[in-house]
Parts: structure tokens; sequence; C-alpha cells
């Protein structure tokens, strides 16, 4: 009896490991699949995509604003793309591009930069121009920063006890960073169903917040014209108003001969515009 009570255990044994393999293998099939693969948008529901070159990214309007921001204030202080994609690839990691005011312990906002360790104070942080501005003070005072790779630029700035994490937002990054700043022309579009009152003077004091004097707007009733100094700088301040769409009741963007208008339920399409803009000008219209 004892040795077939022995074979009967060994086979238990044998039973319940190739069960725990089977379980582990069917989790980790999961967790593959799971993280590759996205269910397709349901009709209407809000987002913003950016697509340049083979690459595109989804965001939600809350995202796409903050990205806005980051990109935009890179510009303002005359940065390469570059200095743009660092800093989206550590705000992915740190917020999920989000302006929080809880982290571990001290940290808050887009970067999840700490009080403590003197970025600034937690009003300050919590601010995302300021939050973004330290972070570029700090960017490009690390060496061969333009030339480096990115997930190690991005821990030398956050000494983050997660060293290799901001490489998994690096190809996103990027493409947000190449629309943002105006490199890919119309790359980026949102779906907005908010019906947010139009704001001209909020929305002009937000392009010159974020990129500076050069990005004045004039102002005729709903419409804003801003004349840019170059054709990047021109689809940047389109991009800026197509992704704060949520924020200013952004309606139509008009960059030269290209056309955005904002749809409830299909993901606009840039298209040849009805009434071309002047060369290097942007022609925003709100509710």
């Amino acid at each position: 009896m004892a040795p077939s009570n022995a074979r009967f255990g060994g086979c238990i044994i044998v039973a319940v490991l190739l069960l725990a393999l089977v379980v582990a293998l069917a989790v980790g099939g999961f967790s593959w699949f799971s993280a590759r693969w996205e269910p397709a948008p349901a009709p209407g529901q809000q987002r913003c995509v950016a697509s340049a070159g083979n690459g595109s990214t989804t965001l939600t309007l809350e995202q796409a604003h903050y990205a806005s921001i980051i990109a935009g204030v890179s510009v303002k202080r005359d940065l390469p793309p570059r200095a743009a994609s660092i800093a989206l690839a550590t705000a992915y990691q740190e917020s999920d591009i989000r302006n929080l005011d809880y982290g571990d312990r001290d940290s808050v906002g887009l970067f999840q930069q700490r009080p403590s360790q003197g970025w600034g104070t937690e009003e300050q942080l919590k601010d995302p121009h300021y939050a973004t501005g330290e972070f570029y003070d700090a960017l490009v005072k690390i060496r061969s920063w333009r030339t480096r790779d990115i997930n190690d630029v991005a821990q030398a700035v956050q000494i983050s006890g997660h060293p290799e994490a901001y490489r998994d937002h690096v190809a996103d990054a990027r493409v947000l960073a190449s629309t943002l700043t105006g490199q890919t022309p119309a790359g980026l579009t949102c779906l907005d169903r908010t019906g947010a009152d139009g704001d001209t003077k909020g929305l002009a004091a937000a392009l010159t917040r974020t990129f500076g004097a050069d990005a004045k707007a004039t102002r005729e009733g709903k419409v804003l014209t801003v004349a840019a100094a170059s054709a990047d700088l021109a689809w940047a301040y389109g991009a800026f108003a197509v992704a704060n769409s949520a924020q200013y009741g952004t309606l139509q963007v008009v960059v030269a001969d290209r056309q955005w208008d904002t749809n409830a339920m299909t993901l606009p399409s840039w298209v040849a515009a009805e009434t071309e803009a002047k060369a290097k000008q942007v022609r925003i219209t709100v509710r």
C-alpha cells in the first residue's frame, strides 16, 4: 500500500504543478495580450489622436491639454522637439500626463516633483507651466541631453526608483512632440463632446502664456488670428487650439490651406480650407 500511496501522492503533486503552470501561462498570456490590444473606440468617444510618421497615440482630452502645455513651453524656450519628447515621456510615466495633487510622499503635479527636493512649493508645482519650466531648467543642465538615450536623460532629471520605466513611453512621446511642436502638420485631431463655451480671451491668454509674446492673437468677435513667424509655429499654435477645444470651445482651426472642424460623433480630419488663411497664419473660431 505504501508504494501505491506514494505514487498517488506523486501524481497529485505533478497535477498541481501542471495546473499552476497552466494558470501562470494563462495569466501571462492575458497580460501580454491586454498590454498590446485596446478595444476600438466607441462611436462618439471623446479622445485626441496624434499621428506622425508611422506612429500614432491616443489621449484623453485632459492629457491633450497638459501635453500641449508641455510641448508649447519647449517652443517658448526655443528648445528642439527632442526636449518635448523627453518631457512628455517623463510625464507619461510619472502622472500619465495628469496634473495630480498627490503622489509618493510629497510628490505632486505632471512630473511628480517634490517640494522637499527643491523643485518649488506645492502650489507652484500644481501649476503646469511652472512645473514644466522647472523640468526644462533641470533638463538643459544634463550633460549631452540632446544626444543621449531619452530614457537615461529622463532618469538623470528625475532620479526615479524605476530607472528604465521612461523607455516604455518614448515612441508615444515622440509622436506627441512632433505634432504639438508643429513638426508634423495636421498631426493632431480631437473629438470633443463637452460643448464648452467659446472663450477667445482665455485662449488668447493661454497661447501667449504657453508660447510667449510671438503667439499674441488679435480678436474679432469669435475669431482669433495669429501671425506666426514660421510654418512650424503656425502648426504648433493650431495644434494647441485643437488640443484645448474642451477648455476654450474651439469650433474651427485654419492653418494656411488646411482646416479642422469640431465634430461630436466622429474624429475630425484636417481637410482643404474653405477660405484659406494667409501663409504662416492661424485662424481660430470658437463657439
